[in-house]
């Protein structure tokens, strides 16, 4: 072993050992690694950033972007919530979100598979006051398994194919990973099912400033359009629509309030509904019954200049606001804004909004074009608050995203558009179309985990450029000659679990399985049970979030730390290699 190899070796041991500790954030960590490996010559200046255009780093970015537009679509999660129903069991909720997210990731590639999914799992989590933690590390696992489960669901999958096929004359079909796949995935949701009481209960996505802010009685309108859901049905039924999550506080027809709003009275056509809650169930509230949120001018679609969006502010002591109403004020002829919701602590609001008396410390949601909005609030006598996605008052187009990423996912799926290209796309078109506002898609990318992505791809590329994979192949190989061929089997398994965190689980296939094919070759076995320990190790990274773009994902917005991720993953890693080597040998004899 010469001193490139041995200094590459310590960095990466160091890499993990900071990951491990968790005293410094993982980005900062690769950073440190990118620099010693600068400093140590094993990384060259013209290779350092080339991990920021590696295509793990696109997909990862795009699939959060994608993501976010399917969160804010409703669709998803609105199937999701039916097939959940009333349970509320964290273990119930991994089952039906890992068997989803497993079924999803044998027809597609498991990284789009999941990113459809996690805005559901948030929801699940609100709405049954958990930790989303407690899902989503699960919802990545299970995915992984899922794509053992086809050819298409997995890249280690299509290229240990195609050793195959160069070594026999016969690539792996389409389902002749099932019999292994299907079983490791039924043993691995089980177990996740229960263990996922591993995880930390305390680990969350950081909140920003913005979003800590605790306000949640907003008062709003919204009227029954014809020839909506809720025209000729009851409150009830809007209310059992909306899950309970919001208060229907006044209904006014034509310009006179009814009597106190019983849940049994009808909704007609023009009907305006006085809503109370938070800005996100009112939003769910009103997409769900199909209303339409009322404002004081014209729609968001109208000519003012600039990108249209919310803000929220305090009502101040000398604000032109403060003991006026918003028709008094002529809030949209003379400013150019609207006023959607108010919140008033303590108190709840039943008149409508254009008639309510405003006071000094009401915080109202404005909105308008966002470059004026800064000197409209300067002009109002109003405080800005920390800004914070609010989508009330948006345009949800429901079915688009949807079919933005299926169309993405069944280009990746038949191999005519490579996964970063469609993922690309998708995130391009969910913005071009204006299903997810171009400044909500930045906000929603996890930075942090991109630098950490991008600054350990060349770190880890050392391995292979100072020749180490080569050294501990060779070891590999003359050590697994030795062994009997069950034990050969599930050392060439373990070996690709522990090698995908640094190489991607692409990469370590393209390393392991000449190797594997070797070993079978010298021991005097078929190749077939040792290409598919290959695919499986390299498919089941469960102990790092670096191995695989999955568990990368969950990373930021499950608010997971290094180590989180073999408190469960270790266990599960065990498992698949007691439970797959007999599978695999049960499937693919060796004679």
């Amino acid at each position: 072993m010469n001193a490139p190899q041995l200094i590459t070796i310590a960095v990466l041991a160091g890499t993990m050992a900071l990951f491990i500790w968790g005293r410094l954030r993982y980005d900062l960590v690769a950073i440190v690694a990118l620099l010693v490996a600068l400093l140590t010559g094993i990384v060259t200046p013209e290779r350092a950033f080339s991990g920021f255009s590696d295509e793990i780093v696109i997909i990862v970015g795009s699939a959060l972007v994608v993501s976010a537009a399917i969160e804010r679509s409703g669709v998803v999660e609105s199937l999701i919530m039916r097939l959940i129903g009333n349970r509320k069991r964290a273990g119930s909720q991994v089952l039906v979100l890992g068997g989803l997210s497993a079924t999803l990731s044998a027809l597609v590639k498991n990284i789009g598979a999941l990113a459809m999914l996690i805005p559901s799992a948030l929801a699940v989590a609100r709405r049954s006051h958990g930790q989303p933690s407690r899902l989503l590390m699960p919802m990545s696992f299970a995915s992984l398994l899922g794509g053992l489960i086809t050819l298409i669901g997995t890249s280690p999958n299509i290229i240990v194919s195609r050793v195959r096929e160069d070594m026999t004359g016969r690539p792996f079909a389409m389902f002749d990973y099932a019999p292994v796949g299907l079983g490791l995935t039924a043993i691995g949701l089980v177990f996740l099912a229960v263990a996922y009481r591993l995880l930390p209960g305390d680990r969350r996505g950081a909140p920003s400033f913005g979003e800590s802010i605790d306000i949640k009685d907003y008062a709003t309108e919204a009227r029954v359009v014809p020839g909506s859901d809720m025209e000729g049905r009851t409150i009830g039924d809007f209310l059992a629509r909306a899950r309970h999550e919001v208060q229907v506080t006044g209904l006014f027809r034509g310009e006179e309030r009814t009597a106190v709003p019983f849940v049994d009275a009808e909704l007609r056509a023009g009907d305006l509904l006085l809503l109370e809650g938070e800005p996100a169930a009112l939003e769910r509230a009103i997409s769900r019954g199909g209303l339409e949120l009322a404002r004081q001018g014209p729609d968001e679609g109208s000519d003012s200049p600039g990108e249209i969006g919310l803000i929220e502010a305090v009502i101040e002591r000398d604000s032109i606001l403060a003991n006026a109403s918003v028709s008094e004020v002529a809030l949209h002829a003379l400013f150019g804004i609207n006023l959607i919701a108010v919140s008033r602590r303590g108190q709840r609001l039943t008149q409508r909004l254009r008639d309510l008396i405003l006071r000094p410390g009401d915080v109202v949601v404005l909105q308008g074009p966002l470059q004026i909005m800064p000197e409209r609030l300067a002009d109002l006598g109003c405080l800005p608050l920390a800004p914070r996605r609010l989508r009330l008052g948006g345009t949800r187009r429901g079915i688009i995203p949807v079919a933005i990423l299926a169309a993405a996912m069944i280009g990746t799926a038949t191999g005519y558009v490579p996964v970063a290209v469609a993922f690309f796309a998708a995130a391009g078109l969910v913005m071009i179309s204006g299903t997810l506002p171009v400044r909500e898609a930045y906000a929603r990318v996890e930075w942090p985990i991109l630098i950490m992505l991008g600054a350990l791809i060349p770190v880890s590329d050392a391995l292979r450029t100072t020749g180490a994979t080569d050294l501990i192949a060779a070891w590999l190989s003359d050590f697994g000659t030795t062994l009997p061929g069950w034990a050969a089997v599930g050392l060439i398994m373990v070996t690709a679990m522990a090698v995908t965190p640094f190489l991607n689980n692409a990469a370590t296939v393209l390393v392991m399985a000449p190797i594997a094919a070797g070993v079978a070759s010298r021991l005097g076995y078929h190749p077939e049970a040792f290409l598919m320990a290959t695919a499986v190790g390299a498919g089941c990274d469960f102990l790092t979030p670096i191995g695989h773009q999955c568990n990368t994902l969950v990373m930021g917005v499950g608010g997971y730390k290094f180590a989180d991720y073999p408190r469960l993953g270790a266990p599960l890693s065990v498992i698949v290699v007691l439970a797959g080597v007999p599978l695999i040998l049960a499937v693919w004899p060796l004679t």
